[in-house]
């Protein structure tokens, strides 16, 4: 906790003071210092945060300690017997699967001094300090903004020394506030327990409504930093959780305070002493760019500073109902109360260099190169915005309908956009994938190759003549994507690195060649040495290597969750892969492993061939406890899985049985006619789009 003030007397000026704190107290409504009546009760939501921000720090650190190499179940995932099949320890006898765990383990030791090679490899070294350094300056900030609002910047500089969290007994754990128990709901309170668990505060015991009104104000003291980049909603899902409240809770203040904001900017829109303000401000740090290409840039028409009471009336009267008063959330809120160009800057409305021209250079190096919105039925504008935002990537496309449909399973407590990249490429794709699964080829290979695991057959290059003649047909679709993707990567990192999305968390979710996207995107975050704006990545069937060294730079960008998706059972994927480099393992069919923080989640039993992934995606989100989901989609998107399956089967079948010739084991002769015809396919397809 070293540096944890070392900014203080720079940052006093900008933050504002106790003596902002004093002026509300005569003031009607709500406030931190009426709810924390004594000093002990302040000094607990010091220590409370300081805490937390240590358990993140040790987790962040953590990343980089080669002796975390992750849950012991995905080394178990990985191993296999000497025919390649996997191992599965609860079906062995207790000397068998003593047998097993002894032999991980010594092959844990045994790669140990391989990952340790790793992590002190002079760029990962230079890594490591950029992310603790940029968090530490982050948790500076904020340590700062909270002492100076409840109690002191002394008190909460000799607070913070002492942090050490304990994290609350989950055998102890009530259940939280604020949320209706069903199924889906009991899932996701469970994985946020398990992901940002509680950590021990007497502030737990104070009524419900007091804490809301502690998680309300440290958000909005959050803002008051001029940005809400994704280590803040981290540490707020800490202190959501800490408190005993559930993430719907958060939820729904992010959405409020997002309407809130956006509507009180937008009623000063005419005022012309604004305008006149926007002029003389044109030049001011970051807000001198101009409007991004973005969905919704010109929601807020106007760049000067706005009347601050206005503003903070307008917010006020839409936070009333919540309890804090509109004085004290003024207050709280800082220079971002008394400006349309933050609020703007915050929901990428300015982005700052992302302007026009950036954006046509992009659509240069990638086609089409958009984020779509993604509007609930009837919302306006303003209330599809949020201060969270979601990215879906496909990776490929049977129709245009394909960018968005598949993330319309994203539930409304994030602003919910799809990628839009490359459209034809991704069309050719997608026929050809889709002809090739469909084919006798594929049936007859499928039937001789799922006699060996999709690593073996993978390794030993086994594939039947037939679907390597057909093999021909999709190679070339998928390399050219396959580099499309890549470029859309850098570029989807670019855009973030210039605020595209304004100041705001990212989640970013992808299948296929969407998780290429991902996986290029992070990894170029990481070079670029760009924290704090990406708060999940979930990769879906990633054609990726699944080295440690990788996903050690890609976990280092993401605060919250980075989850791995993969099935053992993707012959597709395998059968793509067999001409690429597969040393460094294949991140789509097996676990990552030796890294601290990557959840490896085995789909295998509702991904049985890569194209399916495309109506798999919403139940493995389901699966994997995600934070915001429209349940109806899921259920919808769940039938199409079902019917998508029963469908490739019932065509592989037809195809069969278009075969005339049989082979001397009465199998189709998938031979150069087969081909052809498939080939038609294809191109009759592609005119077709």
């Amino acid at each position: 906790m070293s540096s944890m003030f070392q900014k203080a007397k720079n940052a006093s000026s900008f933050l504002g003071g106790r003596d902002v704190e004093d002026r509300k107290q005569g003031e009607e409504g709500e406030s931190l210092t009426t709810v924390l009546e004594t000093a002990e009760d302040r000094g607990a939501l010091t220590i409370l945060i300081s805490d937390i921000t240590e358990l993140m720090r040790n987790r962040l650190v953590d990343v980089f300690n080669p002796k975390e190499t992750g849950p012991q179940d995905d080394h178990v995932a990985a191993q296999a017997n000497e025919d390649g099949e996997p191992i599965n320890l609860e079906e062995l006898g207790d000397n068998d699967r003593n047998a097993e765990i002894k032999k991980i383990t010594e092959k844990q030791k045994a790669e140990l001094d391989k990952l340790e090679k790793e992590v002190n490899e002079e760029k990962m070294v230079a890594l490591k300090t950029s992310a603790v350094q940029f968090f530490d300056d982050w948790r500076d900030t904020v340590m700062l903004r909270v002492g100076e609002v409840v109690n002191s910047r002394d008190t909460a500089k000799n607070q913070s020394k002492k942090a050490k969290p304990e994290l609350t007994s989950s055998k102890a754990e009530p259940a939280l506030d604020g949320i209706e128990s069903n199924e889906h709901k009991d899932a996701i309170v469970e994985t946020l327990l398990k992901l940002y668990p509680p950590v021990e505060t007497s502030l737990r015991k104070m009524a419900k409504e007091k804490r809301i009104l502690i998680l309300h104000s440290v958000f909005l003291l959050l803002l008051s930093l001029e940005h809400y980049n994704a280590h803040s909603r981290t540490l707020l899902l800490h202190l959501t959780t800490s408190l005993g409240l559930s993430a719907t809770v958060l939820s729904e203040d992010e959405k409020k305070v997002a309407q809130g904001l956006l509507t009180a900017a937008e009623k000063m829109s005419a005022d012309e002493e604004t305008k006149k303000r926007a002029e003389e401000n044109s030049t001011s740090r970051r807000w001198k760019m101009g409007v991004a290409g973005v969905a919704g840039a010109a929601l807020i028409g106007i760049t000067g500073g706005l009347a601050a009471p206005f503003l903070a009336a307008g917010v006020g009267t839409v936070l009333g109902g919540i309890g804090l008063g509109a004085t004290a959330t003024a207050g709280y809120l800082g220079a971002l109360a008394g400006s349309g160009v933050l609020v703007g800057g915050l929901f990428g409305a300015y982005g700052a260099k992302m302007t026009s021209k950036a954006m046509e250079q992009y659509t240069r190096d990638v086609e089409d190169f958009a984020f779509v919105p993604i509007y609930k039925s009837g919302e306006s504008e303003i209330e599809a915005r949020r201060l969270r935002v979601a990215i879906g990537i496909s990776g490929w496309l049977g129709d245009e309908d394909d960018v968005v449909k598949p993330w319309r399973c994203i539930g409304p407590g994030q602003e919910t956009f799809a990628l839009r990249f490359e459209l034809e490429t991704f069309m050719k794709l997608g026929n050809a994938l889709t002809t090739l699964v469909t084919s006798a080829a594929w049936s007859y290979a499928k039937s001789e190759i799922i006699k060996r695991t999709v690593f073996a057959a993978l390794t030993a290059g086994l594939w039947p003549l037939g679907l390597l003649k057909a093999g021909r047909l999709i190679d070339n679709p998928w390399s050219i994507a396959n580099q499309r993707a890549q470029k859309a990567g850098e570029v989807l990192a670019d855009a973030l690195i210039n605020k595209a999305q304004g100041e705001r968390p990212v989640t970013l979710v992808g299948y296929s060649l969407g998780a290429k996207v991902i996986y290029t995107c992070l990894q170029q975050l990481a070079e670029r040495k760009a924290f704090g704006l990406v708060e999940n990545a979930i990769l879906l069937g990633a054609p990726t290597p699944s080295s440690s060294a990788d996903w050690r730079r890609i976990r280092s960008v993401v605060t919250g969750r980075v989850v791995n998706a993969y099935s053992t059972k993707d012959y597709v994927l395998s059968f793509l892969y067999r001409s690429s480099s597969i040393q460094f393992g294949v991140a789509g069919l097996s676990p990552v492993l030796n890294v601290k923080g990557v959840e490896n989640i085995d789909v295998g039993d509702l991904v049985k061939g890569h194209t399916l992934y495309r109506h798999a995606t919403a139940p493995i989100l389901k699966r994997i406890g995600f934070e915001d989901l429209d349940l109806q989609e899921i259920d919808r998107e769940e039938q199409k899985l079902a019917e998508q399956e029963e469908k490739e089967r019932e065509q592989r079948e037809a195809a069969e049985g278009s075969v005339e010739r049989t082979d001397a084991d009465g199998k189709p002769d998938v031979g150069d006619g087969v081909v052809r015809k498939m080939e038609e396919d294809i191109e009759e397809k592609n005119k077709a789009a």
